[in-house]
Formats: C-alpha cells, structure tokens, sequence
C-alpha cells in the first residue's frame, strides 16, 4: 500500500469546513451538513424501535440504503475534488491505494475511526472501526449496551466504496454500478465489543455471510 494514512489523516483534518449561509458545507465537489451526532442517533432509533421484531430488519435496510448512496455520490465527489488531488493522489498507484485513501479522509471528517484490515481486490473487505459516531447509541440503554448492531452509515458506505472502486464507471442517476456491493456488520463497540466489524462482498454473495 502506498497511502500514507496518518499523512493523509492529518492533511484532511486542515480542510476548512465552514458552513454558507444555509448551514451547508460546500468541500470534496459535494454539499455536506454538520448535524449533532446525537441526532441522527436519535433518528435511527426512532426509526426502528417502535417497529414490529418482524420487519426491523427492513427499517434498518432503508438506513443503511440511505448511507449506501450517500456514500456513493459523496465518495466521487471525494476522490475527484482538489482537496484529493493535493493531499493524496500523488500517492496513488492503483484503485487499492483509492480505497484505502478513501477511508483515511473519512476518519479525518470524524465520520468514524475506520481502516481498511483485509482487501480481495473485486471480491471482498474487511474494515474495523474503534470509533464511530453510531455507537454512542448504546447511551440511551440500560447497560449503555444497544440490542442491535447499529452501524447503518459505515455499512452503506462499506459497501459505496466497494461500487466506486470494482462497480464500473461512476454513474450520476445511480441506475448502474450502485448497489454491486453489500456490507454486513458482524461486530459493534454498541453492543459491547471491542470495536466494530463490517464485511462487503458482492451483492450476489452477501446473504452468505
């Protein structure tokens, strides 16, 4: 690997993130908004605790969904800004070095503490986080231990990075290349672990998982 992840870790963190007018971030070709993490936390379980055991599953889905196209069109707009091409491209030599850039620059924006541990070029990754915003879920519950894996926003972008990377060509209309990828979560700093767990595979192979 030739990323320097800390190099990298520490230029990205000196991106300025000032907010417009509208509370909106203009940076990495994208618009981003900066949210409370005790928000969107707050969101997720208002989305799927008052939901029937049944169909959780399917309320989780449509978050990690959500966290999967997100991710997908903001990380091109990452990989194809300026801030990129100072600050990592020169370290680029093939669509692993992307990745693993990919993820440094998303533990610099403080989205989570996540690096990439195993990579099966176009079949498999293993990523492990010891810190994520989602995790601090397990506050709101007795133990302060949540009953679910709740990292739907690293499990969507697991699996975005993988389509950016092995799924084709970028496509704007998501109608192509989007969703070639799944990502399961298979451990959660919520739930107790040490740190969280997330491996995306071809969507064809996931339900193997």
């Amino acid at each position: 690997m030739a990323i320097d992840r800390n190099k990298v870790i520490e230029d990205m963190s000196k991106v300025s993130v000032g907010a417009n007018k509208d509370g909106i971030i203009p940076a990495f070709n994208v618009l981003v908004n900066q949210w409370p993490a005790a928000f969107w936390n707050e969101f997720s379980k208002r989305m799927i605790e008052p939901v029937d055991d049944d169909i959780k599953e399917d309320v989780e889905g449509l978050l990690i969904n959500a966290a999967h196209e997100c991710g997908y069109h903001t990380g091109y707009g990452i990989i194809t800004s300026k801030e990129w091409d100072a600050a990592v491209k020169p370290m680029v030599e093939n669509v692993e070095d992307v990745l693993h850039g990919a993820f440094a620059v998303f533990t610099a924006w403080g989205w989570a503490d996540a690096e990439i541990m195993e990579l099966v070029p176009g079949e498999k990754m293993v990523v492990r986080s010891y810190n994520y915003y989602e995790a601090d879920i397990a506050e709101a519950y007795p133990g302060k231990k949540a009953p679910r894996l709740s990292a739907h926003m690293i499990r969507g972008v697991c699996g975005a990075f993988m389509d950016l990377a092995y799924g084709g060509d970028y496509d704007s209309t998501g109608n192509s290349g989007l969703y070639t990828f799944r990502c399961k979560q298979t451990k959660g700093i919520e739930c107790g672990d040490e740190y969280g767990e997330f491996i995306a595979v071809k969507s064809e192979e996931y339900e193997k998982l």
